[in-house]
């Protein structure tokens, strides 16, 4: 079946240009997407090549902040505080660590995604404060000019050993404890497939226990692939439909006999998307 759907957007009285999404696009899954998805994503990306030019989709707007605490298994509030910010009483407010799209609007990219996920290897395994992590930040960006230098290949490379060495002198972290964190972060990392200039082209977020280097990469996240939502790894089968169907009441079994696929992969699928600590529990 080929052809052409116009869509016709209006948000908040705002009437947004008709998007023709052509039905014969290969990026787009062979399996149902939720029809919400469609609309926010070509919403997101005409939005942003309207305001900032660029069209690679891995720097456009893409994620709810809930969505994107969501996929990797973090506090809604704490992404939020990394990603817009944080007011604490009569005290000067904390400012954003990720830089956005558009700061004016709270959605993410596939980069800032990127960066969420590597940070949470320090927040949520080390406690490091969002203000200890800012500062380790500013000299990491002196050493490696970029936007975004979590997601940066170089800091995948050397940037490393300068952020945890940075941190180390600002919360007096031991030398076991560097080692710890650089382990982490290193773990993280290797969950991150880039292309030939460095940038990020896939996500494989941990639906385990964070920080296990053993743990398999059985879900990845890919800009071109299912509008950058979750997927059994090269599929295109949406995380999101199989939970929608086991939630519905068919087992496991039934769904690895209809996807053919095995039932590690499902399980890992409902883990991603039920945070559940077994999938068959």
């Amino acid at each position: 079946m080929s052809g052409t759907i116009s869509l016709a957007i209006v948000v908040a009285g705002h009437r947004y240009p008709k998007i023709e999404l052509d039905e014969a696009d290969d990026s787009v899954s062979d399996h149902s997407v939720p029809q919400i998805l469609v609309v926010c994503y070509f919403l997101t990306v005409t939005t942003a090549k309207a305001t900032s030019g660029q069209s690679d989709r891995r720097y456009l707007p893409a994620y709810s902040v809930a969505e994107g605490a969501h996929y990797l298994g973090l506090p809604t509030a704490t992404l939020r505080a990394w990603a817009l910010g944080q007011r604490q009483g009569d005290k000067p407010p904390f400012k954003a660590i990720l830089r956005l799209p558009d700061p004016k609007t709270p959605i993410l990219s596939f980069v800032n995604l990127v960066e969420a996920h590597v940070l949470g290897a320090l927040r949520r395994q080390h406690n490091v404060p969002l203000q200890t992590i800012r500062k380790a930040l500013q000299c990491l960006r002196r050493h490696f000019p970029s936007s975004h230098p979590l997601a940066d290949h170089l800091f995948a490379t050397d940037g490393v050993s300068v952020f945890v060495e940075k941190l180390g002198q600002l919360v007096e972290v031991t030398d076991a404890g560097q080692v710890a964190m650089m382990m982490m972060l290193e773990a993280h990392l290797e969950r991150v497939s880039r292309d030939a200039a460095g940038v990020p082209i896939k996500l494989y977020p941990f639906t385990r226990w964070r920080g296990d280097a053993n743990e398999p990469k059985a879900v990845e996240i890919d800009p071109r692939v299912s509008f950058g939502r979750p997927v059994l790894v090269g599929t295109g089968i949406p995380t999101a439909v199989i939970a929608e169907r086991y939630k519905a009441g068919e087992t496991i079994a039934e769904l690895v006999e209809d996807y053919h696929r095995t039932s590690e992969e499902i399980e890992e699928a409902l883990r991603c998307e039920l945070k559940r600590t077994s999938a068959a529990a």
